[in-house]
C-alpha cells in the first residue's frame, strides 16, 4: 500500500437531510446516506491507479484531482502501480480509512472493483470502466475525446505528403477504438484516399514497444502518425515526420515533431463527483458525457510552434469544425470497432 494512504476515521454520526429541489438525484440520494458535512470539512477522496502515474491516461485523473486539492480543497490521496490482485484490497483500505470519494481506473479489475464497493454503501466510488454505473454507489466515467481525435486527423490528412498516416494504440478495446476510428475518419473526411496503418502493442503503458511499432510504420510510408501511447512521439522525432499526442498537451516532449493532440481534462468529472458527494447526493451513474469538448472535458492541445507552420486553411477548416461541434451542429460518430490498417 502507498503510504501516503492514511487518513482518519469517519464522524460516527450521520445525518439525513431534507432533499428539496434535487429532483431525481435527490431522491436517489436515500438510496446513498451521507456523511454531514461542516461548511468547512474537505471532502476526502483517494484513487487508485493500476499504471505508473506518468502513464497519460491515470495522470490526466491525477492532476485534476491535484487542482481539486487548491480549487475545491480536498483531502487527496492515490496509489499507482496497484495490481488486479490488489485492487479490492487497496479499495477496502482507503474506505475504511475514512475516504469519501475513491477513485481510479478499473478496467483491469471491474469483478473485484464492484464487488468491494458494495461493501462500502456509504461510500461513493467513480471509477473509468468499460461497463455502466451500479447501484447504488458504484459511477463509471471515460475518456470520450474521440471529438479532438477527429479534428486531429482532418490535421493529419492535411499534412501527409505520402498519403499515409498511422497509430500506435494499446489495445483493441472499444475506449481505445473509437479514438483511432475517429482519426482515421477526421483524416479522410479531408482526403478520402488516405490509408492507414495501426497497430495495438498490447499495453497500457510500454514506451519501448511502442516506438518500436512506430518506426516501423514509419519505415512503410507513414509520415504523420497518431501516438495513443507513450513512445511513439520519440519515433517520430528520430525519424523527421509529424507526430498527433494524446490525452495531454505534448508538445513539450518533441516541439519540431508534434503538432497538436486531444487533451482529456478530468477536471469537470472531478468537480461534478466531489460538489455530489459534500452536497450528499452522489449516485450511480455514467459521468461520461463530462469529457466531451461541449462539458469542457476535451479539447485540441495549442499548436505551439505548429502555429505559424500549419497553413492557414488548415487551421480555419479545424475552427469550424471544432465551432460545428460546439454547437451540435455536427456530431463525431462513435465507431468502438476494432480498425485494421489498409
Amino acid at each position: 500500500m502507498d503510504n501516503r494512504m492514511r487518513g482518519k476515521a469517519l464522524p460516527a454520526g450521520l445525518s439525513r437531510r431534507e432533499v428539496l429541489g434535487l429532483g431525481a438525484a435527490g431522491m436517489a440520494a436515500l438510496v446513498l446516506p451521507r456523511w454531514a458535512f461542516a461548511a468547512d470539512e474537505k471532502v476526502k477522496v483517494a484513487a487508485i491507479f493500476a499504471t505508473p502515474i506518468e502513464e497519460p491516461w491515470d495522470h490526466q485523473i491525477h492532476v485534476a484531482l491535484q487542482k481539486a486539492e487548491k480549487e475545491l480543497g480536498i483531502e487527496y490521496k492515490w496509489s499507482e502501480k496497484v495490481q488486479t490482485a490488489d485492487f479490492g484490497r487497496v479499495m477496502r483500505e482507503y474506505a475504511q480509512g475514512g475516504a469519501q470519494l475513491i477513485m481510479g481506473d478499473a478496467f483491469a479489475a471491474e469483478r473485484e472493483s464492484r464487488r468491494t464497493a458494495k461493501q462500502f454503501p456509504k461510500t461513493a466510488f467513480l471509477f473509468g470502466s468499460g461497463a455502466g454505473p451500479a447501484e447504488p454507489n458504484f459511477g463509471v466515467f471515460d475518456n470520450w475525446i474521440h471529438e479532438p481525435a477527429y479534428l486531429s486527423g482532418m490535421i493529419a490528412g492535411k499534412m501527409s505528403k505520402s498519403g499515409t498516416v498511422g497509430a500506435v494504440a494499446a489495445m483493441g478495446i472499444p475506449e481505445v477504438n473509437r479514438l483511432v476510428n475517429a482519426f482515421f475518419a477526421g483524416a479522410r473526411e479531408v482526403n478520402k484516399d488516405v490509408k492507414r496503418k495501426v497497430t495495438f502493442i498490447g499495453s497500457f503503458f510500454d514506451p519501448p514497444k511502442a516506438k518500436e511499432a512506430a518506426i516501423a510504420q514509419i519505415d512503410a510510408g507513414v509520415d504523420v502518425i497518431y501516438a495513443e501511447r507513450f513512445g511513439v512521439i520519440e519515433a517520430a522525432q528520430e525519424k523527421g515526420v509529424f507526430a498527433i499526442s494524446n490525452m495531454s498537451d505534448q508538445s513539450s516532449l518533441a516541439p519540431d515533431t508534434v503538432i497538436t493532440g486531444p487533451v482529456w481534462d478530468m477536471y469537470p468529472t472531478v468537480e461534478q463527483a466531489v460538489k455530489l458527494v459534500k452536497a450528499g447526493v452522489f449516485t450511480a451513474q455514467d459521468y461520461g458525457d463530462f469529457s466531451r469538448m461541449a462539458k469542457g472535458g476535451s479539447s485540441l492541445a495549442p499548436y505551439h510552434k505548429f502555429d505559424e507552420k500549419l497553413p492557414a486553411d488548415v487551421k480555419d477548416m479545424v475552427e469550424k469544425k471544432k465551432a460545428e461541434i460546439l454547437e451540435g451542429m455536427f456530431r463525431v460518430d462513435v465507431d468502438e470497432n476494432t480498425p485494421t490498417s489498409d
